[in-house]
């Protein structure tokens, strides 16, 4: 018997998020006239609502936006080091680096939880600042289904049940359970009567939020400038830590040109310094020079899995040496530890040499502090019936379990990630924004390299690179359908080891430890960033979501917009 054939309507727009709430309230806004940065602003409002250790308006973010007839432009809303803060400011506290390679461990926590880890927020002033230029519906229309969930309430899902009992300990850092205890409004928001933290299928009610963003929905600009940003400052400051109003005051967004360049004849954009785009950019270049056609090497077999691994090890080291804030421009010189100017990561001459190396088996080590990624961020890709493209990743970073008392939301714990040693290319400095690896990132067209055929991103921190690596290539490489992309079997190396995730078969495993590498296996089917993409390459509108997460891909077709 024939299968049936599709009936079902092409969409026209499309919006995936790692959680239902978002997605649903996004193709709601598309329904209703909204273009794709509108659908993005109230999917990440909503995220900020039900995804509480993962973003919110206490957290940053960065927003790649391309429309029809404008260049494609990033919204850089990472969160900055306070004014008062300095480069020696946990200098005689540091214990080490995590193992996963995501931040440095100093005694007590401070510069990861309460009111001292708190970086200047980024995030809603980078929403407000993009729909200022691109919005279409009124800002306060984008706010109010926040604020419902917000006091409706929400039922914990598999993936913030998850989040909430996880082991951070085995890492270096405090666990979120411990986290959500730090304050009397924590602790009645997120555990239960005995203490522990909320199960799955427990609802979340949180008026204090509902009422923050209601005052939001009025007046975007209220953290920074008005009412908003003297109640969570007077908070931050009266129980010891940095952030202050004028820091607040003087925050403000950073609009640039994205970084370009092309892959197998396709566009790649992604997001600049500090920002994770140096690091896709670099492994995809590499990648390009060193993996041979099909069939001469097969998806993730043990030659696969061993370029990518030396890949991915390569621009980590790179990134590790080198990277920070380019506003700072003379502190990746210290981290070489030459005095020297750091060098072109994108220059093809250097690129040939570390290809040359990798393909006659040099072995990259990556070198960490004694003990090595908060996977505490989310991300939302939206494609319009116009062809405004938008990819938005947002974090709290490492949450600080702060929450500034009757606000209803967590502050981020953004500290953690700077370096506490003075002279390093990330370093405390006041002002300096947070090195990120963050890449929400555009592919565009072979044929017309205006027009963009994909969006995709993912939460994962220091696995963000080497998932959005493999989803790309899966894409351009080894031609994969968008779903089929994102949940092919993965692989990280932020150190020497090869993490590999559940399904890569026993007898590649076998091959690489023959081989000499450290392999250890993940118990996770899903593992190593939560991607989530968009693609259009044929103008037929395709959506894939990590099946690691709860979310989905919503499409809406043509009869059912504006």
């Amino acid at each position: 018997m024939a299968r049936p054939q599709r009936t079902l309507p092409e969409p026209a727009a499309m919006i995936v998020a790692p959680q239902p709430e978002p997605v649903d309230v996004g193709a709601t806004v598309l329904r209703a006239g909204g273009n794709a940065l509108d659908a993005t602003i109230a999917a990440a409002l909503v995220q900020g609502v039900v995804d509480p250790l993962m973003c919110g308006l206490g957290g940053f973010a960065l927003l790649h936006l391309a429309a029809p007839d404008t260049e494609p432009v990033v919204y850089d809303g990472l969160g900055r080091v306070p004014g008062s803060a300095t480069p020696d400011l946990w200098a005689d506290r540091v214990l080490g680096e995590t193992s996963d390679g995501f931040g440095f461990i100093v005694r007590d926590f401070v510069n990861e939880s309460g009111p001292t880890s708190v970086l200047v927020p980024g995030t809603l002033r980078t929403l407000a600042d993009a729909h200022a230029t691109h919005g279409r519906l009124p800002w306060d229309d984008l706010v109010r289904p926040a604020i419902a969930l917000a006091r409706a309430g929400w039922l914990v899902r598999p993936h913030v049940a998850t989040v909430f009992t996880q082991d951070e300990r085995r890492y270096g850092r405090m666990d979120f359970a411990e986290k959500l205890a730090l304050t009397p409004d924590g602790r009645r928001l997120y555990l239960r009567d005995d203490g522990t933290p909320k199960r799955l299928g427990e609802r979340v009610v949180n008026p204090e939020l509902a009422e923050v963003l209601d005052l939001v929905a009025r007046d975007p600009n209220s953290l920074y400038e008005g009412e908003l940003a003297g109640v969570v400052a007077d908070a931050v400051t009266r129980d010891g830590g940095l952030l202050t109003v004028s820091d607040l005051r003087s925050f403000h967004t950073q609009q640039c040109a994205a970084m370009r360049a092309g892959y197998r004849g396709w566009g790649v954009g992604v997001p600049a310094p500090p920002g994770g785009g140096t690091y896709l950019l670099q492994a995809l270049a590499l990648l390009e020079r060193l993996m041979p056609a099909p069939p001469d090497v097969r998806h993730n077999d043990a030659e696969h899995l061993r370029l990518l691994a030396e890949v991915m090890k390569t621009a980590l080291r790179d990134r590790d040496r080198y990277a920070g804030d380019p506003d700072f421009p003379g502190d990746p010189a210290h981290a070489a530890g030459t005095g020297e100017a750091p060098p072109d990561l994108l220059d093809p001459a250097r690129l040939d040499a570390l290809a040359d190396a990798i393909r006659s088996g040099q072995r990259v080590r990556i070198e960490r502090l004694p003990a090595g990624d908060s996977r505490h961020t989310t991300h939302v890709s939206t494609v319009d019936a116009d062809g405004m493209t938008v990819a938005l990743t947002h974090t709290l970073g490492n949450p600080s379990g702060y929450l500034p008392p009757g606000t209803g939301f967590m502050l981020n714990g953004g500290m953690s990630t700077f370096d506490p040693r003075p002279g390093r290319a990330n370093s405390l400095a006041p002002g300096k924004r947070r090195l990120s690896t963050m890449s929400p990132t555009l592919l565009f067209d072979a044929d017309d390299p205006t027009r963009p055929v994909g969006t995709l991103g993912a939460p994962g921190a220091s696995w963000i690179g080497p998932g959005i690596l493999q989803v790309v290539s899966n894409l351009l490489d080894w031609g994969m359908g968008t779903q089929e992309a994102v949940a092919a079997p993965r692989i990280a190396a932020t150190g020497d080891a090869i993490d590999i995730s559940n399904r890569i078969p026993t007898c590649v495993e076998d091959a690489l430890t023959a081989d000499g590498y450290e392999v250890r296996r993940s118990p996770l089917s899903y593992a190593f960033a939560g991607v989530h993409a968009i693609t259009a390459f044929d103008g037929r509108l395709r959506g894939g979501a990590d099946p690691q997460r709860d979310g989905y891909a919503a499409g809406v077709p043509a009869d059912e917009l504006p």
